[in-house]
């Protein structure tokens, strides 16, 4: 089974749930006409049917490999690769100061995620690169954008992220990378472990964005700073010039995403690698977190793309594959499983869901499009409060619902499933980094409940829940059971953030035990209001693509916000027996 965007259901969310419109009518967006963006679409979609997909397997089987000092792509990825460097789609989002399309990050994050269904081990190269693009534009000196940008942003040279050392894992104030001052830049010593795409031969170079230490640096996060450090040194013409210090010392052996070499890099192996500072010295983790925040919304993606890709292999399979006389089944012959209800109860809990994710997604993105380019600073402002908080539900939930989905996917396979030649067990084994790389589920979660509901005593938060409010009463109002669901949902999240806010002040430790269960209820109720907003756009449509948002909406709420309430459960009144055993008798 080969993949095919969903193209109606991308279309109709980005027109009817994210708010394209109100995007595209921004000022700086005003080249996203509507004949554009359904060209961008379309062609998007052909490049992961036909460049892309077929090349999903082969990445798995033939993974990337060190040879002789260098890393070896699966077949054909370099090929793929100058095809998104001739169509210059890395640049669709960035300024065409930098040669970019200027087009807004919410239809970038559609293409994306059909990149990411079709091919996600291939696809975190541009995203990656996209990533430190957004961190070189943001916080770079002239002089830095005018040597990496432009080339960059054509996709001619790629981009990483180093920040993991072997002591130094989600806790960064550990890091021990050194920058050593010398003239107008640094030598870089240090090692830095899981580099997505360190190295490779795709492109004649790698921007390398690296987390590191000057001599005097305080101890702790303060002490960080961010450092360019090319693989290959690039001089005043733009020409490349020596072997930078920086190689690839291994490649991981891993579960999942065979196709994307895992780095361990080796910075100072001899003289030390040539770096650049960022900015300003010792806030290095303040600029990293633009990137950061991409690839976490990037990578909430990957969740909703292996789904998808789960999803039609799953339906696909289901539909010709016959065993038994469903219960119930009146028409003569034989059908397929499809027609089973525990295997159409499965596809329906697979489609909803996709669906909310699609609906969180790219409303994050086109929130993000707001903070950056609206006019108004308190629309901008409201925006970027949004885009805040929905960023760790798209990664921590969505990330979660496409393991439950790939595995779902194995389920409805059945005895196939466990075999890898259907290839259901491949989505299933790539989907499981989602959770951990780019910040695990609990780091997430933490960042919601800790940063973004205590810090401020739960006024952000309020503003989220006012405009879930606000789509629930609408539901309401046009006779939708959902509504009823989301104001439910809606009490059951307040009384969560209000117990938080009372026992913080006595046990911190009671609301990070609660953090991974909050952020949950919170993602299913924000993947509820998406699913109101779609079946509040469908509703009196005879179409059936569109009379299927109202079905696929009131499973979501039967099926999955019924949750809710046993989630705000275990929070109020099961939080404390979370620590209550010593961990010599766990």
């Amino acid at each position: 089974m080969t993949y095919a965007a969903p193209l109606a259901d991308i279309k109709f969310v980005l027109e009817n749930v994210a708010g394209l419109g109100k995007v595209t009518a921004l000022p700086a967006f005003a080249e996203a006409t509507p004949d554009l963006v359904e060209s961008i679409l379309e062609e998007a979609a052909k490049i992961a049917a036909d460049t892309l997909a077929p090349l999903n397997k082969v990445g798995d089987t033939s993974g990337a490999k060190l040879v002789d000092g260098k890393v070896v792509v699966s077949p054909g990825w370099t090929e793929a690769w100058n095809v998104l460097v001739e169509g210059g789609w890395n640049g669709l989002p960035f300024s065409p100061d930098h040669g970019g399309m200027g087009l807004p990050n919410v239809l970038n994050t559609a293409v994306h995620e059909m990149w990411q269904a079709a091919n996600m081990a291939f696809t975190l190269c541009p995203m990656l690169t996209q990533g430190a693009v957004n961190a070189i534009e943001s916080y770079g000196t002239d002089e830095q954008k005018a040597t990496y940008l432009p080339k960059m942003v054509t996709g001619e040279w790629t981009g990483t992220m180093n920040l993991t050392e072997p002591a130094a894992g989600s806790d960064l104030a550990a890091i021990r990378t050194k920058a050593v001052p010398e003239g107008d830049h640094f030598r870089i010593f240090g090692q830095k472990i899981f580099i997505t795409y360190g190295d490779h031969e795709m492109t004649e170079n790698v921007i390398h964005l690296v987390l590191g230490r000057l001599p005097d640096a305080p101890a702790g996060v303060k002490g960080i700073s961010l450092f360019i450090v090319p693989k290959f040194l690039v001089g005043a013409d733009g020409s490349l010039g020596a072997r930078n210090d920086a190689v690839c010392a291994s490649l991981e052996h891993k579960l999942g995403i065979h196709g994307s070499p895992t780095a361990v890099m080796a910075f100072g192996e001899k003289d030390g690698a040539i770096g650049y500072l960022v900015g300003e010295a010792n806030r290095g983790l303040e600029y990293m977190f633009t990137m950061m925040n991409h690839a976490r919304q990037a990578v909430g993606l990957q969740g909703l793309g292996i789904a998808e890709r789960a999803y039609q292999q799953a339906l696909s399979y289901a539909r010709d594959r016959v065993q038994g006389k469903p219960v119930g089944w009146t028409q003569p012959g034989n059908t397929g499983i499809v027609n089973h209800p525990d295997v159409r109860r499965m596809l329906m809990t697979m489609k909803c869901q996709i669906e909310a994710m699609r609906g969180l997604i790219y409303s994050a993105a086109a929130h993000v499009d707001v903070a950056h380019h609206a006019e108004d600073p308190a629309t901008r402002d409201h925006a970027q409060l949004m885009a805040d908080l929905y960023t760790p539900l798209v990664k921590g939930w969505s990330t979660e619902v496409g393991n439950v989905v790939a595995s779902l996917g194995v389920q409805v396979h059945g005895g196939m499933g466990y075999i890898e030649e259907t290839g259901a067990a491949q989505h299933f084994r790539d989907a499981r980094i989602t959770t951990i790389y780019e910040g695990t589920t609990a780091i997430q979660a933490n960042d919601l409940v800790l940063r973004k509901t205590l810090r401020d005593n739960g006024q952000g938060i309020g503003v989220l829940l006012a405009d879930v409010t606000a789509t629930a009463q609408a539901a309401e109002a046009a006779g939708l059971g959902i509504g009823a669901q989301l104001v439910k949902g809606v009490a059951a999240a307040k009384a969560c953030v209000d117990w938080m806010l009372s026992v913080a002040k006595q046990d911190l430790r009671l609301p990070a035990g609660a953090a991974v269960p909050f952020l949950e209820l919170m993602g299913i109720l924000v993947g509820g209001q998406m699913m109101a907003k779609a079946a509040l756009a469908a509703k009196g449509s005879d179409q059936p693509f569109l009379a299927a948002k109202l079905v696929t909406a009131r499973f979501f709420a039967d099926h999955v916000m019924s949750k809710i309430d046993g989630l705000a459960q275990s929070i109020i009144a099961g939080s404390d027996a979370i620590m209550a055993l010593d961990d010599e008798v766990l």
